[in-house]
């Protein structure tokens, strides 16, 4: 399964773990997907997307 969000197009980052010692090995930031229940052309679908993008998608303002 895709760890990518259908909304924002965020994926995995790469980069390093620093050690005390300052050695570098590669380590991956995943994006946080969870399942959201969304209306998409009036239909209820369970889609996983980022965290962040539900919450842009119910701000109330």
């Amino acid at each position: 399964m895709s760890r990518v969000c259908p909304v924002t197009g965020k994926g995995p980052v790469s980069g390093n773990n620093r050690s005390h010692s300052l050695r570098a090995t590669r380590r991956k930031w995943n994006t946080n997907l969870q399942k959201f229940k969304v209306e998409v052309d009036g239909k209820v679908q369970t889609i996983r997307m980022s965290a962040h993008a539900y919450r842009t998608l119910n701000k109330t303002r």
